[in-house]
């Protein structure tokens, strides 16, 4: 906690925020473009699959 304060007195409290909140974010943001890729490879499978039953 002191060494939290002592960032806060030294770079100002906006950009101890800021550096809070993008390290809290980054796992998330991460985790949310492998979903997005998994989505985008199942579309294409499902679409190849459509494609061949016609």
């Amino acid at each position: 906690m002191q060494e939290l304060l002592l960032q806060i007195s030294n770079f100002g409290f906006p950009i101890v925020v800021s550096a809070y909140l993008l390290i809290r974010i980054e796992k998330k943001l991460s985790d949310l473009s492998n979903n997005i890729n998994d989505l985008a490879r199942a579309i294409e499978v499902l679409s190849l699959k459509r494609d061949s039953l016609k």
